[in-house]
């Protein structure tokens, strides 16, 4: 079977049995608990399955194809790729769930009925296991299906899945496949010596428990199935091979490393580590550009220059001297663009970033690996390469540690990792980042919110155009400062989120009122109004009105949709590759981080803003409306990165341009936002940018604060603000013009003074103490001295009038003096050094108050003490 055929036949399977196809989510999780990516097909779905929200499918069944990557953390395959049969860092998980809906009898049955009767997998190469305690399972196999309990195996702790420490768990029953004796002893999967012969394909997960803090389980009110089975390891059942790199899509992509890099798979073993690992290495760093994620050093976008990285490094060991991540990428989107057309859509950015980060990495490959090598040649057998080279080959030439490490193993030697960290400490403290401002409360406040959203369910939000509603308080939570968090049943608020700054107002009651500082999502769902009370108090039960301050949320909505038609300029101007990458809309300003791996010049921005701004002029309706995500992936809507949205979303069309996924406030017509104009663009990291904006009166403001500032230099250069620019230029040469006949001034004062010194030379040497001088004019003077009559050998010291002490050493070819060893002492005596020229030399230093001290000792290494 085939990869394409497999996810189609799948697919139909579940949809027959009344479950939604829910197509893949990204491999960017949006849920707090969630882990860097998405590692397995339930991650889409823990809302559902820790309570948080109802799902929304009727019958409350799903199933899906996910795509998923493990390359960071605890599921971390990279190390084992093209040296195991069986691991990937990209894969897709085929998935069936029921949230409180069928439970084991259901998922038992339909495994074994998809796999014997739509496989059409022999029923005698197939094992079981079951959870020790789980005589359930073990009955509904045996009994149901007509499973041999003889190749039934009871294990404890591989058979019983967990979120965390505490939450939903429960037992697994999973199925594996026999590969023969071939691949290893007799036994069942509970033999370990046999894991290449038994493979587990079919992971069939009973949330029926949930995990205390105390360790105790407690039963669910609502079971859960939750079942994983991966495709490539189904595929690989299909075609007979325990190894992933045998089916279909992977064994193209061998195919296309191999026409890349003009070796064969078997040549040699660790040229088939190389091949496999460009064919696995190209789907996940395909897939992970066009989710959004760019290459950088911090977090996911680190994970995935190292991927780049180690896939180039591979290449380049087995001669590759051209680009081949692009190409290998390509390769995929051929093959998987078909399941996956969004990844068609981004192919442009996708092989651009790849491109872009090979070039580099290739550069950094070169100088740093000849370093390496000659490191790596003076390590004795069997010892370490010092943790100082690793160091300085991440610190200065950008090798990652993992690079090194790889390399120096694949050699035979160990880095010196405790050197390592020793050299990078200060480098780790330096960019230490300060804990997370804002997000969720801790400790006993997490409680209290909870018992208000178990209580009451979550807020209603009425303040997209009603800005003042009567509403019952539901809870008030005392905090720190004097504050107190107030829970309302339907609040005209906006709670942080998406980029946009929650609402402040105030909120009047009839025993007290007080001021919303900010409003927050305490849980998901419940708006937290975080206050600080100017009279009174406020209780549970109160009769309240809540009312935000209008004029900053007016602010806020022009802010906020200029971020929208700003995100549709910079495609136009940039790229299609521009994605969105963060945002913080104020009522001051608005910022837009966005990918793109260069500096956007002053054109390009005049560009960006005739574009935005001629939208507003346009003075087009803003539609901002609800409808599903599929609809509104029809309407071809732009969702936000790292943004989590339900299955009903709501929809912003800003003008005739703009169609993007959001949720946040926003103006009625294009024209309501006022003049756009951009302040600020900065690099933020690498392939990533920042635009900062104003709208609405912020550019007339601005305008004026220049036209102020234009006026005072007018006034200052005393010209007419009209002749500002000639009255600039005009002031310019004048002072070039004062400078020089300075200079001129300064040349004959230091002549005339240069004859008094030398009349006080002993022996043809000059040692004197010269202050007020500049630097450059104490040195003039002195190679004026020494071109005095019968003047061998100078040295003036002296304080200058801006601070620190300056020296100055002039000698002539034929005096037997070296000018730089005259006041080598004496400048350590102030403090400074430099000035080791022979015949001229000049240094600096710190402590005027021993120039005298000095002096001496120029006068001593002349020899005319």
């Amino acid at each position: 079977m085939k990869a394409q055929e497999l996810r189609q036949v799948w697919t139909e399977f579940w949809v027959a049995k009344q479950h939604t196809d829910v197509p893949a989510s990204g491999l960017i999780p949006l849920h707090p608990s969630a882990p860097m990516f998405t590692n397995s097909g339930m991650m889409p779905f823990v809302p559902y399955f820790i309570g948080e929200e109802q799902a929304p499918y009727r019958p409350p069944r799903a199933t899906s194809v996910q795509t998923c990557v493990r390359a960071g953390g605890k599921h971390n395959d990279l190390d084992a790729i093209g040296r195991s049969l069986r691991h990937l860092s990209f894969f897709e998980m085929l998935g069936n769930f029921s949230f409180g809906d069928y439970f084991k009898a259901d998922a038992i049955r339909w495994a074994w009925e998809f796999s014997t009767e739509v496989l059409g997998l022999d029923p005698e190469r197939i094992w079981v296991t079951c959870h020790v305690d789980d005589d359930e399972a073990v009955d509904l196999w045996v009994d149901e299906v007509g499973f041999p309990i003889e190749r039934i195996q009871r294990l404890d702790k591989d058979n019983f899945w967990e979120m965390g420490d505490t939450g939903p768990c429960g037992p697994s029953s999973e199925l594996f496949w026999d590969f023969g004796p071939e691949f290893g002893p007799e036994g069942g999967p509970a033999n370990p010596a046999s894991e290449e012969r038994y493979v587990e394909f079919w992971n069939l997960v009973f949330q029926q428990y949930f995990r205390l803090g105390d360790g105790s389980l407690k039963p669910l009110e609502t079971r859960n199935i939750d079942t994983g089975a991966g495709l490539e390891r189904i595929l690989g059942v299909t075609i007979g091979s325990p190894d992933v790199f045998q089916t279909d899509e992977l064994r193209h992509l061998v195919a296309a490393a191999e026409g890349a890099t003009g070796v064969e798979l078997g040549a040699d073993p660790e040229s088939d580590v190389a091949l496999k690992l460009l064919a696995d290495h190209a789907r996940t760093m395909t897939f992970l550009v066009s989710d959004g994620v760019i290459p950088s050093n911090e977090d996911r976008g680190y994970v995935l220059r190292r991927i780049i990285r180690r896939a180039i490094r591979f290449a380049y060991l087995l001669g590759v001297e051209k680009p081949i991540t692009p190409l290998m990428a390509e390769r995929v989107i051929e093959l998987m663009g078909p399941a996956y057309p969004k990844m068609v859509a981004n192919t442009d950015t996708i092989l651009g970033i790849l491109g872009r980060e090979e070039e580099q990495f290739r550069r950094t490959l070169r100088s740093g690996l000849s370093i390496l090598d000659s490191a790596l040649a003076e390590v004795p057998e069997a010892g370490d390469l010092p943790g100082a080279v690793a160091f300085q080959l991440h610190d200065t030439y950008g090798f990652p540690l993992e690079v090194t490490t790889e390399i120096a193993e694949g050699r035979g030697y160990a880095v010196d990792r405790a050197g390592f960290d020793a050299a990078m400490a200060d480098q780790r403290d330096r960019a230490r980042k300060g804990g997370k401002k804002g997000g969720l409360a801790v400790g006993d406040e997490v409680d209290a919110f909870q018992a208000v959203l178990d209580g009451h369910g979550t807020s209603e939000f009425v303040g997209r155009e009603v800005f003042t509603v009567d509403a019952d308080v539901l809870a008030v939570v005392p905090g720190s400062n004097g504050q107190v968090s107030v829970f309302l049943d339907r609040t005209p608020f906006y709670a942080e989120s998406g980029g946009q700054v929650g609402d402040t107002g105030t909120i009047t009651g009839p025993d007290g009122s007080g001021e919303v500082l900010d409003t927050v999502q305490a849980l998901p769902g419940l708006h937290r109004h975080i206050m600080r009370l100017t009279s009174g108090s406020l209780a549970a039960g109160d009769k309240v009105v809540a009312a935000i301050d209008t004029d900053r949320r007016d602010a806020i909505r022009r802010n906020h949709t200029a971020t929208h038609l700003l995100h549709w300029a910079l495609r136009e101007v940039l790229g299609s590759h521009v994605k969105q990458q963060g945002s913080l809309v104020d009522p001051a300003r608005l910022r837009f981080d966005f990918s793109h791996y260069e500096p956007v010049t002053p054109e390009q921005v005049v560009a960006i803003e005739d574009l935005v701004n001629g939208d507003v002029l346009a003075n087009e309706p803003v539609r901002h409306f609800e409808t599903t995500k599929a609809e509104a992936a029809e309407l071809g809507a732009i969702a936000f990165f790292g943004e989590k949205y339900g299955e009903i979303v709501r929809v912003l069309e800003a003008g005739p341009h703009s169609t993007e996924l959001c949720g946040g406030t926003h103006v009625r017509r294009t024209g309501d936002i006022g003049p756009i104009k951009i302040v600020a663009e900065s690099s933020i990291g690498s392939n990533l940018r920042r635009l900062e904006a104003v709208t609405g009166t912020g550019p007339i403001e601005r305008l004026r604060r220049e036209e102020a500032e234009l006026a005072a230099v007018a006034e200052r250069i005393g010209v007419p603000q009209a002749e500002l620019l000639d009255g600039i230029d005009k002031r310019l040469a004048e002072l070039r013009d004062l400078r020089a006949e300075v200079k001129s001034l300064r040349s004959k004062l230091a002549s005339g003074g240069a004859a008094d010194l030398a009349a006080v030379a002993v022996d043809g040497v000059v040692v004197a103490r010269v202050d007020g001088l500049a630097r450059d004019d104490l040195r003039s003077l002195g190679v004026a001295v020494r071109d005095q009559e019968g003047i061998r050998a100078v040295v003036l010291i002296g304080a200058p009038e801006g601070g620190g002490v300056a020296l100055v050493s002039a000698t002539t070819k034929d005096g037997g003096l070296d000018a730089g060893s005259l006041i080598a002492d004496a400048a350590r005596t102030v403090g400074g050094g430099g000035g080791k020229n022979p015949e001229l030399a000049v240094a600096g230093g710190k402590d005027p108050s021993r120039i005298d001290e000095a002096l001496d000792q120029a006068r001593a290494a002349a020899g005319i003490a």
